[in-house]
């Protein structure tokens, strides 16, 4: 009587063992080809967003330092009709607004709507720049989810199939590969469509600074411009 209880203890205990050993690279093993092909697709995805997050987010951040000091050594070199040191001020700082400010410079002289409109021209060219395959996260955020969905569909059909197949006689086992190709595409979905979102959405703000930064340095440039000599 000892004996069996105590081999029952020995089981209970390596199943319990078994079941805390579960890990995500053997839930991925688990679950088929069809489960591993979802995951490696989605695993890429990941990659990919959090490469262009990490690329745009230092950009606009390098884009976003302006010298707080620039306007007003833009505005001493412009009223003493030092152009070309203006110029060559904003070349060296190398940033969105001080390359729409440069623009402007080359066109002093020109009726004010042809400086406005050249600077506008300029700062859809540096958005653009600014939210390069941004437009990428926001893809991946849709679609992962939908891809995760997909692998859940193929791991019911799957598990289907079994059941079919099965002539009456259900077992667990028989169905544990579309059932972990179901769940853990679907988490895997998730958790990359939420990684993709946030990074999105981060970046968008990110962007939004700087362009009304770009804005508003634009039209101190233009005020600039319309104060009598």
């Amino acid at each position: 009587m000892i004996l069996f209880f105590q081999e029952d203890t020995q089981s209970l205990t390596e199943s319990v063992s078994e079941e805390k050993t579960l890990s995500i690279f053997n839930l991925i093993v688990d679950g088929g080809l069809g489960g591993q092909i979802i995951i490696a697709i989605l695993f890429v995805l990941l990659t990919v967003g959090l490469y262009i997050y990490f690329e745009r987010f230092f950009s606009i951040k390098a884009a976003s330092k302006v010298d707080k000091d620039f306007m007003n050594q833009i505005k001493d070199h412009v009223s003493n009709g030092k152009l070309d040191t203006a110029k060559a001020l904003c070349e060296s700082k190398n940033t969105p607004t001080a390359r729409l400010i440069g623009k402007g410079i080359t066109r002093i002289g020109k009726p004010l709507e042809d400086i406005n409109t050249a600077i506008e021209t300029a700062g859809k060219l540096e958005v653009y720049q600014l939210e390069k395959n941004v437009s990428v996260l926001a893809t991946i955020a849709g679609a992962a989810p939908m891809i995760g969905f997909l692998g859940t569909v193929i791991g019911m059909i799957v598990a289907i199939h079994e059941i079919a197949n099965a002539g009456g006689q259900i077992d667990i086992k028989m169905l544990s590969d579309g059932l972990y190709t179901a769940m853990t595409t679907t988490v895997a979905g998730l958790i990359v469509g939420i990684i993709a979102y946030i990074t999105y959405n981060h970046l968008v703000v990110k962007t939004d600074k700087v362009v009304y930064q770009m804005e508003a340095k634009s039209v101190e440039f233009l005020d600039l411009l319309n104060e009598p000599v």
